[in-house]
């Protein structure tokens, strides 16, 4: 995982451990690596990751079994669909919006777009 300056590592690390959630790659009340474990493969402090995940628990996307590790919640999934629809149309949809007016797409080139989605999904 490469980090970028712009956003804490920490998030940048629960961005990713949410897109998996989203990707099917984490399912829910199954178990997530632990701190230790996460924290040599990222190669980052542990402190940080459990930073991360002590965010995304009160987040309520995962759940801190004691002496057993953290779990993806239940409704982990539908709570980062709503989070990220959120963002992406308070923060995204403007400037996606601006793009097509000016490069003037038409309903043709979306139509092109969400055919292209609907083929890598």
């Amino acid at each position: 995982m490469e980090f970028k300056s712009n956003k804490g590592i920490f998030l940048q690390i629960a961005d990713s451990l949410c897109n998996q959630i989203l990707d099917g790659k984490l399912l829910p009340n199954e178990r997530v690596p632990s701190v230790r474990d996460l924290a040599s493969e990222l190669e980052v402090n542990r402190n940080t990751v459990m930073r991360t995940f002590s965010y995304l628990q009160d987040e309520n996307i995962f759940i801190n079994k004691r002496g057993v590790g953290f779990f993806v919640a239940e409704k982990a999934l539908q709570l980062i669909k709503e989070k990220e629809k959120k963002d992406f149309f308070e923060n995204e949809e403007p400037f996606l919006l601006e793009k097509i007016r000016l490069l003037k797409l038409n309903s043709k080139d979306l139509q092109q777009i969400i055919s292209e989605i609907k083929n890598n999904d």
